[in-house]
Formats: structure tokens, sequence, C-alpha cells
């Protein structure tokens, strides 16, 4: 069994813990979960993800319960099938499906994954985030996962519901080391049906076009729209296609807060991505790391955020060969992969 600390780090290490024990085989004890955090253990959405994650392998649990800052997760073998999570509160979706999404390689049949909770909270990817930007780059690595939205969940009453669909597959080394020319940018923004008469969508997406405009930055579609939802709120998204990558700003509306204000955050959150050199943006490095550490390959990425770092010991514990290579351009997450190759289950099953 391999022992895991969680105080440094946040649910992610949690999370992390779950997938890499799935896609190995091997028991892992977590402790001082989110001991760092002003409310320490595990909260109603990490706790919905180590369920989940039980449920997909038929695991053996201990410390599965509200607050428990101790887990420990025997796996069994990961099955494929159909799996209903309520997360019982505007917890992240997307960052469940986290715990999920890079069992490809040891799947012999489709796995879906259908969760009630928040698609587009603070903390987490939005789901356009998800869909349009992440998932394009983790299949890169040979993994196969789409992502359904059926419902838009605002804080604070969550009640958003999507559905993860994670296909058997082999992973693949994939290198993400140059963006190339930038082609175009998307705009995609949405808002709750009550915040039209405002027009909340259309005032974000205008405001994130004229920054574009004035930037001389070639603007591709925009969307505008507004959605039923149990919450007020709002979300924006710039995907930035580049010739070789894919890049995402996202920002949430809030209140007191104009819906211009929401344009200019994304919008300068676009500006420092392209002022540095980094092929992913930074709040999806972190995350390509599990995919990078079964799939090989390099990632050049903004920065070695404390996200990036806590991951990276995750990876370790489980003799993943995952290292920080420091050039003259910035960093580069190298992984020679084979994190599966020693384990039968690498085969499938």
């Amino acid at each position: 069994m391999i022992d895991v600390d969680g105080e440094a780090g946040g649910g992610q290490i949690v999370r992390s813990a779950l997938s890499l024990s799935m896609l190995t085989g091997t028991p892992v004890h977590v402790t001082n979960v989110r001991g760092s955090r002003p409310n320490p253990g595990l909260r109603p959405q990490h706790l919905a993800a180590v369920r989940a994650a039980a449920t997909c392998c038929d695991a053996d649990v201990e410390g599965a319960k509200e607050g428990s800052e101790e887990v420990t997760f025997e796996p069994g073998d990961v099955a494929g099938g159909d799996i209903e999570v309520d997360v019982g509160t505007a917890g992240s979706v997307t960052l469940l499906f986290d715990t999920l999404l890079a069992l490809s390689p040891v799947l012999d049949e489709p796995l879906s994954v259908t969760v009630t909770g928040g698609t587009d909270v603070k903390w987490s990817p939005t789901m356009a985030h998800y869909r349009r930007v992440k998932l394009p780059l983790v299949c890169r690595f040979g993994f196969a996962a789409e992502v359904s939205l059926h419902r838009t969940g605002f804080y604070p009453a969550g009640g958003g519901r999507a559905t993860l669909r994670v296909d058997p597959a082999t992973a693949a080394s994939a290198a993400l080391t140059e963006r190339g020319p930038l082609e175009e940018v998307t705009v995609h923004s949405k808002a709750a049906e009550s915040l039209e008469d405002a027009d909340v969508a259309d005032r974000q997406a205008d405001a994130a076009v004229d920054a574009l405009d004035d930037r001389d930055l070639p603007v591709g579609e925009v969307v505008a729209e507004y959605v039923e939802t149990s919450s007020p709120g709002s979300a924006l998204l710039l995907r930035a296609e580049y010739r070789h990558t894919v890049a995402g700003f996202d920002a949430l509306g809030e209140r007191g807060v104009t819906s211009e204000t929401v344009a200019e955050r994304a919008v300068d959150a676009f500006d420092e991505f392209r002022e540095g050199s980094g092929v992913v943006d930074r709040h999806t490095a972190d995350q390509l790391m599990l995919p990078l550490a079964v799939g090989a390959g390099r990632v050049a990425i903004p920065a070695v955020t404390d996200h990036v770092e806590t991951n990276r010991e995750v990876v370790r514990a489980f003799g993943g060969d995952l290292r920080v290579d420091r050039g003259r351009d910035g960093p580069v997450l190298v992984s020679k992969g084979g994190l599966l190759d020693s384990n039968e289950r690498a085969t499938g099953g």
C-alpha cells in the first residue's frame, strides 16, 4: 500500500491518488486530507469522488465520510457501465470527472458517469473549458473521453448535470512544446435565463470581442446564450486555437461585478499567456500530468505552480517518472511514461 500525505494540497491530491490507484491496481492510504485548508478533511465534492471511484472498481474503502482526514482505498478491477453521482451541493462536476478521466487504458468497456452538482463554479474549470480545451489536449495522449452537458449549475444552488463517457483506449506519447501561430480566438459566453433582460451573456461576449479587436487578434466564432439553471450566474471562455495547441481562459460572473469586468479578467489571463512561453494554460498544466505520466511525452508549461509540484509528488509515489526541465524558454514537464508497463492492468481490465 502506498502512503500519500495530503496536507500540502487540496482535493487534487485525493483525486490523483484515487486515479493512480485504479490505474495501477495499487492500494493507497491518504492521510492529512486537505490538512492545510481552513476546513480540513473530505468535503461533499471530495466524498462524491471517493464513492464514484469505489463504484467503478468495487473498491474496499475506509474513511469515506464527510470531514474524514484519512482515506484508505483498495481497488478491485476497473469496470465499465453507467454510474450516477449527486454531489449534493454546488461542488464541481468537472473536478469529479478528473478522478475517472484517465481510466481509458484499463477499461474493457465504456464507462459513463453522470454527475449532478456545479458545472461552472469557482476554483475549477468551467464546463466550456473542460469540453473545448482540456479534453482535446488529454485525448492527444491516447485517451478517449467526451462530456455531454445536460443542465448548467452555478453557485450556490448547483443542480447542474453532465455526463462523462470514457472509452477503452491505449495511452500514447505526445509532445506539446510549440504553439505555432495563433489561428483564431473563439468566444463562448453564457448566462442564466434570469439575466437575459440585462443582456449579460451578450455584454460579456461583446466586451471580449472589443478587447480582442483592440489587440488585432483573429476572432472566430462568438456564442452568447442563456440557459435554464437554478441559480443566477454567468461564465465566459476565450479559446485560443494555435497551429499546434489550444489554450483556454475563463471567468465567472459574480454579484456586483459587471459583465465587462468578467470579460476583462478573461482577456487579462490571455494576455499573460501570450507574453509567456507555455504551450498550455497554467490551469491545464497540472491537469495533464496523469495522462503524461501514463502516456509519456513533453509539455511546456507557463510555471511550476504548487499544484504542479503536489501532483508530481503523487505521481512519484506511484512510481511515475515525471520531471521538470528548466530550459531557456521556461519549464517543460517530461515523462518517459511506462507507469502501467509492469502492471497486468495495462492490458485492459
